[in-house]
């Protein structure tokens, strides 16, 4: 059975559904958006499983259009520690309440994004530190958490990425193929806390085409940035995330 949402919450998950779509083309910050509006509608814990196969779906049109711009060095290095990262998640959930851990996220988010706009202002600041491979295993683990927890890890993916220097496609197609290996990973951790159920997939067959049509809108913007501003916009999003998640508004 679907929700008994009346017509502007229809239309305002619609929207969401759509700029789910949109931040899978690339605009990774975008996410905040949608997070904000699933927990509205469901509550923050609920809302990860209902946004979690729309996640897919985005995923899926990515690495449609993407599959050729992917740094497969990249996706080595991370989806080990994502995947640790995960399992730890889905621990936590069980024990520890959304509105405790989602400042903890925010607060770290918000650390890097500070020590990102130090690195693009000063490019030695922090010399080979974004290639090493304790930096990945950290970041790796973080955007595992974060996923699993709040469907937060975009903001930490796309610090990872701007720290090592993607160019933007090979950024979006990096992503595309990690945020799907991650988000296939969670389904059953998600389903076992009861969080996906056949009333959730239900909603997702409904708001799907809007993400679909989202992803092309944003793929027809990507190719209409450049590169510096496209960081800027990145960054700008990533630390309303973490203001989001802090609490802060």
């Amino acid at each position: 059975m679907l929700p008994h949402f009346s017509t502007a919450e229809w239309l305002l998950a619609v929207f969401a559904a759509f700029s789910l779509g949109v931040a899978k083309a690339g605009f990774a910050g975008l996410s905040l958006l949608h997070v904000m509006v699933f927990a509205l509608l469901f509550g923050a814990r609920d809302s990860t499983g209902i946004v979690l196969p729309m996640l897919l779906v985005g995923d899926m049109c990515a690495i449609a259009v993407y599959r050729q711009q992917v740094r497969w060095d990249y996706l080595r290095k991370m989806l080990p520690p994502a995947c640790v990262g995960i399992v730890a998640g889905a621990a936590v959930m069980r024990h520890l309440s959304d509105a405790a851990f989602k400042p903890l996220i925010g607060w770290i988010i918000l650390s890097l994004c500070v020590l990102q706009a130090i690195r693009m202002a000063r490019a030695a600041a922090f010399g080979h530190v974004p290639h090493s491979a304790v930096f990945a295993w950290g970041m790796g683990l973080l955007a595992g958490g974060t996923t699993m927890l709040a469907n937060a890890a975009s903001p930490v993916m796309t610090i990872y990425f701007l720290a090592v220097e993607l160019p933007k496609f090979e950024f979006v197609g990096t992503a595309a193929w990690f945020f799907f290996a991650v988000n296939a990973f969670k389904v059953p951790f998600s389903a076992g806390l009861g969080l996906i159920t056949a009333r959730t997939i239900l909603f997702n067959l409904v708001v799907s085409p809007p993400v679909v049509a989202g992803f092309f809108a944003g793929r027809w913007i990507m190719t209409r940035v450049p590169q510096r501003a496209f960081d800027g916009v990145l960054m700008v999003f990533a630390a309303l995330a973490a203001l989001r998640l802090i609490g802060a508004f």
